[in-house]
């Protein structure tokens, strides 16, 4: 039987480092030519961020997918793959770990007695939605679970498949509160294709946006990471915040990149060999750290403030919490497995 060879039972080479957090088998398919996925049985579901409640919206997430196909050269989250043995790079892209029973676990988690009900995010390390869901159907467990628990949730993707859920996640939100953002960063198609290779097209996206508020629900959107010198003009700014506020968008986050841990070589690299004048730059601006300079970050919320404004997205800010003065919203720090 040609499936004989993804049986539990076979040696599969999986690397001793997915052994470590309970492989069950791999799995290659011809419909995701290029990607291995890595089955795992997970011990728990809910993720505490120490800390969390000070910086952030919300204490706990849940990430049913660790590695992602969107490949956006500057995801935040390539380093937790180096404690699998496998690389930030092509590794995290393609070498996608999936908990197939995290909604189970979930769902005991939630009704113990000892659960608070506090808001659980969605989508906090690597996207929910990407091209994964839609073999394996993580999500509408997840989202059952927590609505059926009385635990307020939040959602952040890029993944128009988000849509197949639009119905369960209007039910949820009447049952509990429920807070759905997509994030759009690069309004020019062709940069997309370089940066964002592996996510659904800027027009898709907002096409996201507009089917989320025909569903009567609010969308934030994320507009991060913004690019130094790639995106960050007032005329790149106007131009995709428009296009924002036309899909209906109902408030909006504008930060700039951060380039944490081996996240920063896999992104210089990028950058040397498709814009090879902006280097020195880049290595002007994070000479410090991975988080750009304060001056920089007070010239974009300068830039974008009056777009916001502009265009009436300047939503229910007091959802994020902002570090510095000039309101330019950091982002979370990436969630372990």
């Amino acid at each position: 039987m040609r499936w004989d060879g993804q049986s539990v039972a076979v040696d599969d080479g999986a690397l001793p480092g997915l052994e470590r957090i309970g492989l069950v088998r791999s799995v290659r398919t011809p419909q995701f030519e290029g990607i291995t996925f890595h089955e795992v049985l997970c011990k728990s579901a809910l993720n505490k961020i120490a800390g969390g409640g000070a910086m952030l919206p919300f204490n706990y997430t849940v990430n049913g997918y660790r590695g992602c196909s969107h490949a956006c050269r500057y995801c935040f989250a390539r380093p937790t793959h180096e404690y699998l043995e496998l690389n930030c790079g092509n590794d995290f892209d393609s070498q996608i770990i999936v908990k197939t029973n995290v909604a189970d676990v979930l769902r005991r988690e939630v009704h113990r007695r000892s659960w608070r009900r506090e808001t659980v995010a969605l989508g906090t390390n690597t996207d929910p939605y990407q091209r994964a869901e839609g073999r394996y159907a993580l999500m509408p467990g997840i989202i059952g679970a927590l609505a059926e628990s009385g635990t307020p949730l939040s959602i952040l993707t890029k993944g128009t498949l988000l849509r197949r859920d639009l119905p369960l996640i209007a039910d949820a939100a009447g049952q509990v509160p429920v807070s759905l953002a997509v994030s759009l960063a690069v309004g020019d198609a062709e940069l997309h294709k370089q940066v964002e290779p592996g996510t659904a097209s800027p027009q898709a996206r907002l096409g996201l946006i507009a089917a989320i508020r025909d569903a009567g629900l609010d969308c934030h959107v994320m507009v991060a990471p913004v690019l130094p010198c790639l995106t960050d003009s007032v005329e790149q700014l106007d131009a995709l915040l428009r296009q924002i506020a036309s899909a209906g968008a109902t408030g909006v986050t504008v930060f700039g990149l951060h380039l944490r841990g081996s996240t920063r070589g896999w992104f210089m690299s990028w950058l040397a060999r498709t814009h090879p004048g902006l280097v020195g730059r880049y290595r002007e601006l994070y000479r410090r750290g991975a988080y750009l300079p304060s001056s920089y970050r007070a010239e974009l919320w300068a830039r974008a403030a009056p777009l916001i404004a502009k265009y009436a997205l300047g939503g229910d800010q007091r959802r994020f919490e902002a570090a510095p003065a000039h309101r330019v919203i950091e982002a979370p720090q990436p969630m372990l497995f």
